[in-house]
């Protein structure tokens, strides 16, 4: 093939922050590789996202420590992606003894944990460096049913209070994945959302909802947020900034979905495909993190829903190399 995947080229160190948004909230943010969040509270502390290895987090576990030495009991997987899972064992030895996810997410796990772990390895030789640390599939110790939002339902919601501070955790619809969960601390008005929202960063859909995704936005809008720790980029601070947040993956989403929609009617192949989305993406989005990695993916999605497919097919390494060789044809 005449070129790689633009994120195997991608071999340069991010810088890193480590920000205080609130009393007890923290962003671990790092140039759009993937973000994590932590609360810390006078007994326990959550991390949101464990990031993609165990090396990888004894780097988040190094900035925790330079402002806390309580415990870190809790680990919130706010979807089943390697990149934001599969550090979780680094905190066992800091006192994480539970590990919690939607149903949503374990059934995701389950049907295509294996499948994902060993494609995005190979897409991100990066953020996998240490790979070999990785014990296997990280698996929920603690799993929120409950009603679905996409129907009407009201969603399962677990309350954890880590000592002066609550931290409600659901799934507030589907989107990025189906099982999308957030991590909501009310009193501080501090959204820890995973990658149902990105910012000036590429937005992954290869695995998306996206239909039902601007539904969803518009439930985390509700929140009246008045700071976010969105999935890549930085730390949104203030209530217009988290709307601009919202705003930004809104835009990504729905002008991704509609060329998606024009291309699947006009019977377009996938390589014709991407040429027609880059034409309303490209002028808007090219210039941010990531953009050139989630193409690809974000538009094979786009036109498989738009053609019917619900449940997004399984990307395998296999299914990875025969999307780019139709693009490079």
């Amino acid at each position: 093939m005449s070129k790689a995947f633009a994120s195997q080229a991608d071999l340069e160190d991010k810088k890193i922050t480590f920000e205080q948004l609130s009393p007890h909230c923290w962003a671990y943010t790092a140039e759009g590789d993937p973000n994590s969040g932590v609360i810390i509270g006078d007994k326990f502390i959550m991390v949101s996202d464990a990031t993609a290895t165990p090396a990888m987090a004894r780097d988040l576990i190094k900035q925790i420590r330079t402002v806390s030495d309580k415990p870190i009991k809790y680990v919130l997987l706010t979807h089943y992606h390697a990149v934001r899972v599969l550090g979780a064992s680094a905190y066992v030895a800091e006192g994480a003894t539970e590990v919690i996810a939607s149903q949503g997410t374990l059934e995701l796990i389950q049907e295509r944990g294996a499948q994902d772990m060993q494609s995005e390895m190979e897409r991100f030789p990066r953020l996998f460096r240490g790979a070999d640390s990785v014990p296997g599939l990280t698996w929920p110790t603690l799993v929120i049913g409950g009603g679905d939002a996409t129907q009407g339902e009201v969603p399962g919601k677990l309350t954890i209070d880590l000592g002066g501070v609550k931290v409600q955790i659901w799934s507030p619809g589907h989107g990025h994945t189906r099982g999308d969960t957030i991590a909501w601390v009310e009193e501080e008005k501090v959204l820890f959302s995973g990658d149902l929202v990105e910012y000036e960063a590429g937005v992954y859909t290869g695995d998306a909802q996206l239909a039902e995704w601007p539904a969803t936005l518009e439930a985390l809008r509700a929140l009246n947020a008045e700071f976010i720790v969105p999935g890549r980029g930085e730390a949104m601070k203030g209530n217009a900034d988290v709307n601009k947040a919202l705003d930004y993956t809104q835009r990504w989403v729905t002008t991704l979905f509609a060329a998606g929609k024009e291309a699947a009617a006009a019977g377009m192949d996938l390589k014709a495909a991407m040429a027609h989305t880059r034409k309303t993406m490209d002028p808007v989005f090219g210039h941010v993190f990531i953009y050139e990695h989630c193409l690809p993916f974000d538009v094979s999605r786009a036109y498989d829903e738009a053609s019917g497919i619900k449940n997004p097919r399984i990307w395998t390494a296999e299914r990875d190399m025969e999307m780019w060789k139709a693009l490079q044809s």
